[in-house]
């Protein structure tokens, strides 16, 4: 099993009655919350934190997209994940990823993610999410029941670009182009493993079965409420006579670890609260635009992630609720490492999923925990669980880099370079 560490970025000021006098943190939050000088700072922590992932031994490090919120303050995930290519070694690189539908024309997606693998040295996993309605319908304004048919044939032109030797002429519906003939390319061949966020649109099951990607569930409330959505996946996956390879499957969880399961209670009730409480607070009437939704996936009674989020407006979920019912539903797991280890192992196995995301920094939580909160999680919990399903399975949906051998290291600045240039070469 592989087991990535998901980086959201959160804005972590946010004031304790920003649930009461705020209708939503996503779309029209208040911009006069966010403190560019303090965001500095979180940034460069956030950065710091990938980069202790990836020396702790985490098989990969995750970033997302996201606009005009403070629940995850990554408008653009590569950014990130160029200095996390440039200062990483072994560790894959997951950008979850790119929203397609949103980028014109898509090519930019081809081109950025070609010298995301270029940088790494073949270490990238291309994310191709949809987009939450929030960043797409509202924020960007994209037509709701237009976004699909845009999103898919993003979608072509980038495999196409990826693919095709030589220029080509791409004259779809939405994007027209005489010449895509990008560089650079990427060193994967023929391209870099795909992973598809969802949050369970049955056309989206389908179209990974199709396509022979990555079904990646992003849950907010824990494997309890995403067993059905992982299992209508497995379902849909036999329908369509796939095998129940595991690496075709990937789950988020959050998770909290501590030597006793008393000090976990104490270290993770903040940050847990203050996710839920104020990250999640999202007003209904940006959850669930007319047409965003497919009729099969509503005929399927699948529930979209986000329209739970948005609980104020519905009334049936409330996710201002206490650090003990967020741990008895699930949402979050906290323990010692053997519970920690325990549960997440019956996660996996119950959920069938070889590519388990942790969320091991969330909501407000300070630097000095979220190392902790890796270390432990790296050294004692990691070691339980690693091993399942590889001596049954082969994932095929892993980044295959050029040898270690082969690639850049990165270097310091030559002592003759750094020295500053004389006076009389600086006229």
């Amino acid at each position: 099993m592989k087991l990535l560490w998901f980086h959201l970025m959160p804005y972590t000021e946010l004031p304790d009655d920003f649930r009461e006098k705020n209708p939503s943190v996503w779309v029209d939050i208040d911009s006069s919350l966010f403190d560019p000088r303090r965001a500095h700072h979180m940034y460069n922590d956030f950065m710091d934190e990938l980069e202790f992932a990836s020396q702790c031994g985490l098989d990969g490090v995750c970033v997302n997209e996201h606009h005009s919120n403070g629940y995850g303050l990554m408008p653009s995930p590569n950014l990130i994940a160029s200095t996390l290519a440039r200062r990483t070694e072994d560790t894959a690189i997951c950008v979850m990823g790119n929203s397609l539908a949103l980028y014109n024309p898509p090519t930019r997606v081809a081109e950025e993610f070609a010298m995301l693998d270029c940088i790494s040295g073949g270490r990238l996993i291309a994310g191709f999410p949809v987009g939450s309605p929030m960043d797409t319908c509202f924020a960007f304004g994209q037509n709701p029941s237009l976004l699909r048919p845009r999103y898919h044939e993003a979608h072509d032109l980038v495999i196409r670009a990826w693919t095709t030797p030589e220029p080509f002429a791409f004259n779809g519906r939405f994007n027209q182009q005489r010449y895509v003939n990008i560089w650079p390319r990427p060193i994967q061949d023929p391209h870099p493993p795909i992973w598809i966020p969802g949050g369970g649109s049955v056309e989206t099951w389908q179209w990974c079965a199709k396509m022979d990607y990555v079904y990646s569930y992003l849950s907010y409330f824990g494997y309890k409420a995403g067993r059905r959505t992982v299992h209508g996946f497995w379902k849909e996956m036999d329908r369509l006579g796939k095998d129940r390879n595991p690496f075709r499957a990937g789950f988020l969880q959050f998770v909290g670890v501590a030597e006793t399961g008393r000090q976990a209670k104490e270290l993770y009730r903040e940050a847990a609260e203050y996710f839920y409480g104020r990250c999640l607070h999202v007003d209904a009437r940006f959850a669930a635009p007319p047409g965003y939704t497919t009729e099969a996936t509503v005929r399927a009674r699948v529930e979209s992630q986000v329209v739970k989020a948005a609980s104020k407006a519905i009334g049936r979920y409330d996710v201002s609720i206490t650090f003990e019912e967020i741990l008895e539903k699930g949402y979050v797991i906290v323990g010692t490492p053997d519970e920690v280890a325990e549960r997440l192992r019956e996660l996996a196995l119950d959920l069938n999923v070889g590519q388990l995301m942790m969320l091991l920094q969330y909501g407000n939580m300070p630097k000095d925990l979220v190392a902790y909160n890796t270390k432990l999680f790296a050294e004692e919990v990691m070691p339980q669980i690693s091993g399942l399903f590889e001596d049954e399975w082969e994932n095929h949906w892993w980044p295959n880099p050029m040898p270690s051998q082969q690639r850049a290291v990165p270097q310091a600045l030559p002592e003759s370079l750094a020295q500053p240039l004389p006076p009389a070469r600086l006229q």
